[in-house]
């Protein structure tokens, strides 16, 4: 499933990020730092984590089980029980969201596109019944309809790289991380996003930024003029919808088997950090042709 060389690689870049995480912590850290080394370090935990949400593997227990401790003896010779992992990796929340944000994301090209997708924490007709994330999820709709849980912003790039993501409850607006301003301190020049994010006030806000925010308009607003460029990068704007699903069903960004908040925000940021891992990834193709003696730009 997984060659050596892959495994490598993703371990060599955490292993990388947790060496400088480690050295600003350990130089904040006040009173005396634990003597006993852990059985399995850092860098091993999460390597897994990431692992399995690349993996295609529903069950985490049966991955660990019957993957990581018998066919990756020679990468992981020191694991641990399936219980005392589930508990270090109560432990790895802000070290994953850290790594998450700062080596999993893209670079801005000027071209972004933001979007949110629902996280459904368990089904329509367990609502009432949930107990897990009573008092932390909300409802929200979308549109395939009502759902229980959270949403996940994406702010992507045409070349299909995550630029920022954040979590917020399912009945947060999507318009609201746009105005609080943390989800796009990063993004320049052009973003586009659906009918859903329609709105005047949030136009200049975001102009005022330097962004210029381009989005579809509704059956009962008038026609706006638009250049040709922005009518085809909208329609492109389905890249991140692809986006989206590739972390759904490849990365397994969601699924109504959580057992505690801490796994639900560890599923969450190991999938995007399992997403950058991925060697192919939607992209906008620009090139130029010349019909006749006109140069011109295409875009697939």
């Amino acid at each position: 499933m997984f060659s050596s060389h892959q495994i490598t690689h993703i371990f060599l870049v955490i292993d990388e990020f947790m060496i400088e995480f480690d050295a600003h912590l350990s130089a904040r850290q006040i009173g005396n730092k634990p003597k006993r080394k852990p059985r399995m370090n850092a860098s091993e935990v999460m390597t897994i984590m990431v692992l399995f949400q690349l993996s295609g593997f529903r069950c985490f227990k049966w991955f660990y089980l019957n993957h990581v401790q018998k066919l990756m003896k020679s990468e992981f010779p020191r694991t641990v029980s399936y219980n005392r992992f589930v508990e270090l990796k109560k432990g790895f929340v802000l070290p994953m969201a850290i790594f998450a944000k700062s080596c999993c994301l893209g670079k801005c090209t000027g071209i972004s596109f933001i979007d949110s997708t629902p996280l459904r924490v368990c089904a329509k007709k367990r609502i009432f019944n949930h107990k897990v994330f009573k008092g932390i999820a909300a409802q929200g709709k979308s549109t395939m309809g009502w759902f229980y849980g959270f949403k996940l912003h994406l702010v992507t790039n045409e070349l299909g790289e995550i630029l920022d993501f954040q979590i917020t409850q399912a009945n947060v607006d999507d318009r609201q991380p746009l105005k609080q301003g943390n989800l796009l301190k990063k993004i320049w020049g052009k973003l586009y996003g659906d009918k859903g994010y329609v709105g005047k006030s949030l136009e200049e806000l975001l102009f005022a930024d330097g962004i210029h925010f381009v989005t579809g308009i509704r059956k009962n607003m008038k026609n706006q003029l638009m250049s040709l460029y922005d009518k085809i990068m909208l329609r492109k704007r389905s890249i991140i919808e692809t986006i989206n699903d590739q972390l759904k069903n490849i990365c397994l960004v969601e699924h109504s088997r959580h057992r505690s908040f801490h796994n639900f925000i560890n599923n969450v940021l190991a999938a995007i950090a399992a997403y950058s891992f991925l060697p192919k990834k939607p992209k906008v193709k620009f090139y130029e042709y010349q019909p006749g003696n006109t140069k011109q730009l295409a875009i697939f």
